[in-house]
């Protein structure tokens, strides 16, 4: 049974309890971070914990633990484990409280973290089909900012899609406009340029599609910001996802439009790679 952090401690994953009454279970109140780890370190932490903060400050609840403190139990954890190649989940709740929405008295947080099985390494990237959900997320909305725990929409969009033998799901904004997949941000490339939703599209700005402007500008490589419907992207010549738990994901499909493979794709996949060892045998 793998080795969990709980509040403190290092626990078995049965060992480590939450409260019926924790508020997290009760009402989605807290917010998570997922990264991923190489070689024993997580890649990208800082940025990562920054977002957490942010979204703690916004949801008000206090972090048990400073940056610092965290990744070193982080750290701790993966050596618990015996791991380096791990997906990492860190988890915030706001703990027990007063029956009801109110946010009173629940003073005590609950931090968590675990471990999950890194995807197997391909020299290739992963291929996915996408579908176009029903659902829409909100334009402008200042909680799509921030990692929450409430993510029903996405869990319903994804579920929408599986059922449609998709991998996953586009979602669109109250404006008709692309926004982001249930799991990770969105890009299109038009002519080897590469695009994406501007964050007031009602998206998660994602650490990995922070690093694919960097990798761009390092490359030579036109990307931006653009606001489009959905005959845009299926008009253009690939599109790809990015999360921190499988990297850059290709998408092979999108309804019933189906994108070429594309080398800047592969260009982009092979730069990331390159940074993650960069960073990881570094820090």
């Amino acid at each position: 049974m793998k080795t969990v952090y709980f509040n403190g401690q290092f626990v078995s994953e049965g060992e480590a309890r939450v409260s019926i009454l924790d508020r997290g279970f009760l009402y989605g109140d807290g917010l998570f971070e997922t990264l991923r780890c190489y070689r024993g370190k997580p890649f990208r932490w800082d940025q990562h914990w920054k977002r957490l903060e942010h979204g703690a400050s916004v949801l008000q609840i206090r972090l048990p633990l400073s940056s610092a403190e965290a990744k070193t139990c982080a750290l701790q954890l993966l050596k618990e484990n015996g791991v380096e190649d791990a997906i990492l989940r860190i988890n915030l709740s706001r703990g027990v409280g007063t029956r009801g929405y109110s946010t009173k008295n629940a003073c005590s947080p609950v931090l968590a973290m675990t471990l999950h099985d890194a995807p197997k390494h391909s020299e290739a990237p992963i291929r996915w089909r996408l579908k176009t959900s029903e659902l829409r997320v909100l334009k402008n909305d200042p909680l799509a900012r921030i990692k929450s725990a409430n993510k029903l929409l996405h869990v319903l969009a994804k579920s929408e899609a599986e059922q449609g033998r998709s991998d996953e799901a586009l979602l669109l904004n109250s404006a008709n406009e692309i926004a982001e997949a249930t799991s990770g941000n969105f890009f299109w490339i038009e002519k080897e340029n590469v695009f994406t939703p501007p964050v007031n599209a009602g998206i998660l700005p994602g650490i990995t599609r922070s690093v694919i402007f960097e990798l761009c500008q390092k490359a030579g490589v036109s990307c931006m910001e653009r606001t489009a419907d959905l005959d845009t992207v299926k008009k253009a010549d690939a599109s790809f996802l990015t999360l921190s738990s499988l990297e850059i994901v290709e998408v092979e499909m999108l309804d019933e439009q189906r994108f070429s493979s594309s080398k800047v794709i592969l260009k982009l996949l092979q730069g990331y790679r390159d940074l993650v060892a960069l960073e990881t045998e570094n820090c």
